[in-house]
């Protein structure tokens, strides 16, 4: 999401107030009766500060995209980073400003039109205090969208008519050598950082067909509810983008995580996602490892592979089964919210 840069409310002030001196100087040089005069320069400094201001705050609401049109995916994502209502409730301060500048600037315009010039100075000086209240008054606001801005940066570009396999499991499992090895040699390969973990994306192309690969933050065999940020966005991508998902377990239990951990997070995903392909794979087997131990947490024989995502051992059969994979139908799923929120 592209947010723009986000000024300060004395930021915001000081540019308005400066382009309205300098309006009001430009009237000063033109012949206008004397009588006149004082309140025309007047009227000119408050409603350029005004539409300056205006402009200003305008600028940040259109370039901010409207989050009900945008997919399922970001609309979750920004939710779980951000938070959806605060990104909402900011846009409607700044949306209640731009209405309360505009109230203001007819409001003084005919005040100012209808005081002898005299009074006009501190019709003006009256008028700032009520800008400059206004705009001090959506400070938390900007402040919100700027620090929105810095977490929705590197938001990734996905490409929705890919189909898209999900890498997912413990965290140091090898989800991201995979990601690597199956991307192809020269792989377009981006990190997207949600908080000190990211999210990387892989491309390929095979028999005509766009494949997009995303490898996710490690999740962690807990509920769903219990999970952070970052293990809520590889839920997310789950959600949304999965047409199959490449479940990795380590079988050397080098990752840090005993192997039955890693089948309860398996499992849990196989439920709340039934409808979604899950290819299992133990993975690091250049690592010495026990064959009888493993084979009981193998499920489906004819759905398992065991390969070395380090060495490449195992890639093309992976290959083999992704040429298989056609893309989910969400029309109508993405609709719906999952029960689990």
């Amino acid at each position: 999401m592209m947010i723009p840069t986000i000024p300060t409310p004395d930021e915001i002030l000081d540019k308005g107030f400066s382009r309205g001196k300098k309006a009001a100087d430009l009237l000063r040089t033109q012949k206008i009766p004397k009588h006149l005069k004082g309140k025309k320069i007047e009227e000119r400094r408050v409603v350029t500060a005004c539409q300056v201001m205006k402009d200003k705050l305008k600028s940040i609401i259109d370039a901010v995209p409207e989050i009900e049109e945008l997919h399922p995916f970001y609309q979750d994502y920004i939710d779980i980073t951000v938070g959806v209502d605060s990104m909402k409730q900011a846009l409607g301060a700044l949306n209640w400003a731009y209405g309360i500048l505009a109230q203001l600037e007819r409001e003084y315009s005919r005040k100012l039109k209808r005081s002898p010039s005299e009074k006009a100075s501190a019709i003006q000086r009256e008028a700032y205090g009520r800008i400059a209240s206004v705009i001090n008054k959506i400070e938390k606001d900007l402040d919100f969208l700027d620090f929105a801005k810095s977490k929705l940066r590197n938001m990734p570009t996905i490409d929705f008519d890919a189909t898209t396999i999900v890498i997912a499991g413990f965290p140091n499992v090898g989800k991201s050598t995979l990601l690597r090895q199956i991307s192809g040699a020269d792989p377009q390969v981006a990190d997207y950082p949600f908080t000190t973990k990211g999210i990387q994306i892989g491309h390929t192309e095979r028999h005509w067909k766009s494949i997009q690969f995303i490898d996710t933050p490690g999740l962690l065999d807990r509920p769903v509810m219990e999970m952070n940020d970052i293990e809520m966005n590889a839920i997310v991508a789950l959600e949304h983008l999965a047409d199959a998902i490449l479940f990795i377990y380590d079988g050397s239990e080098t990752c840090g995580f005993h192997l039955e951990s890693q089948y309860n997070l398996q499992k849990q995903i196989a439920k709340i996602f039934d409808e979604i392909p899950i290819i299992h794979l133990f993975n690091k087997m250049d690592i010495e490892q026990d064959e009888e131990y493993i084979n009981q947490f193998v499920d489906d024989p004819d759905n398992t592979l065991f390969i070395s995502a380090l060495d490449g051992d195992g890639i093309d059969k992976i290959n083999e089964i992704i040429d298989t994979i056609e893309k989910i139908d969400r029309t109508v799923e993405d609709e719906e919210e999952l029960d689990y929120y």
